[in-house]
């Protein structure tokens, strides 16, 4: 990955960059991106402080939770780096830019260029470790300058719901409050609802894909399918967690290999589970449309 596709000549201006509209919350070190040139302001601030880049989109519930806790320690780490939010349903470009084949996807930018991928979690203490070994890294290579704090749309939106859609506002909260259950509960009766909302079933999706995997170990539930290829649980299970490790293209060929070499009611269940992940990781992603087709012909 090169310089160029992150940084180009001319003075550091984030004014352009929005303060903060995600549902993740408010900071004063954190901005939301939705327009790709916006990037090249992010990779030239990096010449004076860390930025960590952040993608994350509304159909991918684990990605808002991650953004919450970067949004927290942003605050927390007064300017020692500045959080970029990136919705990649608004600005798909930079996913491209950046290699992402899925989210959450971080990675941290220094001296105009990428130099590490953040592994995503929502345990606030291990981001902090990881943040701690970044601005140590920035320090180590004489980047030792501070965000500046920017306003927040706190005070005047206090009333302001407008950024969030009702619809999700009992759920949103659920995730907040590490209540898995309660979100797809929430998410449940959305879908009951409305049965063709296709955001309210990927997020439903989503969530379903969260409780699946909460305490996994993403090593150990590899070795295990790679070990017994017949073994549906674990190629489910290993499926899982390719999604949310980002590797949406391994996981399908997974399920899709499963199908080939099930029958019965174990085919069924595997092909039903392909489908789940293809909602959870939205049907408008190309991986989708083409794991579909290869879906079909392993069916038929």
């Amino acid at each position: 990955m090169t310089s160029e596709q992150f940084s180009r000549p001319g003075a550091v201006d984030l004014s352009g960059l929005s303060g903060a509209e995600s549902p993740s919350g408010s900071s004063s070190f954190a901005v939301d991106v939705s327009d790709p040139s916006e990037v090249a302001a992010l990779a030239e601030a990096s010449l004076s402080h860390l930025v960590v880049l952040s993608l994350w989109s509304s159909r991918a519930p684990t990605s808002i939770q991650v953004n919450e806790v970067l949004t927290k320690l942003a605050d927390a780490y007064d300017g020692r780096f500045l959080l970029a939010r990136v919705d990649v349903d608004a600005a798909p470009q930079v996913a491209q830019a950046v290699g992402a084949q899925g989210v959450p996807f971080i990675v941290a930018l220094l001296r105009g260029q990428p130099v590490a991928q953040i592994p995503p979690t929502t345990d606030e203490a291990e981001a902090r470790t990881v943040l701690d070994q970044l601005v140590q890294a920035a320090v180590a290579n004489g980047v030792t300058g501070r965000a500046q704090p920017r306003a927040t749309q706190a005070d005047e939106a206090a009333d302001d719901d407008t950024g969030d859609d009702p619809r999700f506002a009992e759920a949103d909260a659920a995730l907040a409050a590490d209540d898995i259950d309660g979100a797809i509960a929430a998410y449940q009766r959305v879908v009951d609802a409305g049965p063709s909302d296709s955001e309210a079933v990927g997020r439903l999706a989503g969530a379903k894909l969260m409780q699946r995997t909460k305490g996994a170990d993403a090593d150990a539930a590899r070795s295990a399918a790679a070990a017994d290829p017949a073994d549906v649980d674990a190629q489910l299970l290993a499926a899982d967690l390719d999604v949310l490790g980002g590797h949406v293209d391994d996981a399908f060929r997974r399920l899709i290999d499963a199908v080939r070499r099930t029958a019965g009611d174990d085919r069924n269940r595997v092909r039903e589970h392909l489908l789940e992940l293809f909602e959870a990781v939205g049907p408008d992603d190309p991986r989708v449309g083409s794991a579909r087709r290869a879906l079909s012909s392993a069916l038929f």
